[in-house]
């Protein structure tokens, strides 16, 4: 097949115009910096399109992580010393499967990482497995969970669980901004939430987050803590551990002409996954998966499952992967090629944290013993070109390359 002219992307910003309008609007009342109406609207806009709720506009959505970290830390532990690790001595619950950015910030605080594995239904946090790592763990106050590829997680459970173990709960809705759980916005689940505007999230400011709580004091604090925790006094004084973590009025008039499309977006990706399905029906594989009666994914990323049956020799060490051709069967290192052969971007599933390794000497909590859901997920699965802006007759080519790995 020959090759695109013009690359096809996994997933690139997509700008529309109203975007150019904000940010001149910034440069020509010359508020530039982390002040103006931009920043203000942009909060406001996103917090009653997410359940009414107080959003602060950070620098990224690791940046709105942290803190709601932080934030999680004085709930459990009240005014945290400067200088000190929050986390210090503690072990927070964490979702498996994710991209690294979901974790980190517990390393940030000086805490440990316990991994809870996925479940087949949502690639999400199993709440089984939940269950097990308090049992486990039963003095883990905090718990992380992310909604993987745009799709929820069982919401309404995790949060069931952790209310029964009087735990905190963060949610990164990192990839899933739009998505709803039964009905309800994700990124409003936690007592604290994180959203992404990364430059290849389903809207985009090229690089930004977002705090969220229905804790008007726990905005308030983290807007303070994200510009350095200056105090209220006439000259420069701190009491408390500050960041620089503000998102710009520039960035944020990015992020108002965005939100006009986040819907246009989503219905752009949706229509994306389902011609992949379609495309796919009669191969050995599947799509990443949801339960259609309680959840509304915003179809971030396309992901697509060989079946155990259908999958040939693939071995991978920690930065190679290789493959035997065995007809009928196919596996993600084959696919992948056959896509970037195509001058196309797919990509791995998120390799597991508890696989990760800077992280193997951290505990990892399965449903059941000797089963490990996200290795099994991350050894079968990848991510397919999912732009936006890829049309249907190159996505056609792209199920054509897919389908001749098979042959």
């Amino acid at each position: 097949m020959k090759a695109f002219d013009d690359k096809v992307w996994l997933s690139s910003p997509t700008m529309h115009g109203a975007e150019r309008m904000f940010v001149k609007e910034a440069f020509d009342t010359n508020w530039v910096s982390t002040v103006g109406e931009n920043i203000n609207e942009f909060e406001r806009q996103l917090g009653e399109l997410l359940d009414n709720q107080h959003a602060v506009a950070l620098a990224s959505g690791t940046s709105a992580l942290h803190l709601a970290i932080r934030c999680a830390c004085e709930d459990i532990n009240g005014k945290i010393a400067a200088g000190k690790g929050a986390l210090e001595g503690m072990k927070v619950l964490c979702t498996d499967m994710t991209f690294d950015a979901t974790v980190n910030p517990v390393s940030y605080e000086i805490g440990e990482q316990v991994f809870v594995d996925s479940e087949y239904d949502t690639w999400n946090m199993d709440p089984v497995a939940l269950t097990r790592a308090f049992d486990k763990h039963p003095d883990a106050r905090i718990v992380i969970v992310a909604n993987l590829y745009g799709t929820p997680a069982k919401l309404d459970e995790i949060r069931r669980i952790c209310d029964e173990h009087n735990a905190v709960l963060i949610e990164d809705a990192a990839e899933s901004l739009g998505a709803r759980y039964k009905g309800v916005q994700t990124g409003t689940f936690g007592h604290y939430n994180a959203i992404s505007f990364n430059g290849n999230k389903i809207i985009t400011t090229s690089g930004g987050g977002m705090f969220l709580s229905s804790d008007e004091e726990a905005a308030n604090k983290v807007r303070k803590w994200s510009t350095q925790a200056r105090d209220n006094a006439p000259w420069y004084q701190h009491s408390e551990l500050g960041y620089n973590y503000r998102m710009s009025n520039i960035l944020a008039g990015i992020g108002r002409g965005q939100l006009f499309h986040l819907y246009e977006h989503i219905e752009q990706k949706r229509a994306i996954y389902e011609r992949y399905k379609e495309g796919f029906k009669d191969l050995p594989v599947s799509m990443n998966p949801f339960d259609s009666e309680t959840m509304e994914p915003n179809y971030w990323l396309s992901c697509l499952l060989i079946d155990e049956a259908a999958m040939c020799k693939q071995t991978r060490t920690d930065y190679e992967a290789a493959y035997e051709t065995e007809k009928g069967k196919s596996c993600p290192t084959e696919i992948l090629e056959a896509i970037a052969n195509l001058n196309a971007e797919g990509r791995p599933i998120w390799k597991p944290m508890h696989m990760q390794p800077i992280f193997e000497a951290c505990d990892f909590v399965a449903a059941e013993e000797d089963r490990d859901v996200g290795a099994d997920i991350f050894e079968r699965g990848l991510c397919l070109p999912s732009d936006n802006k890829m049309t249907p007759e190159q996505q056609e080519i792209i199920i054509e390359a897919v389908k001749s790995c098979f042959n």
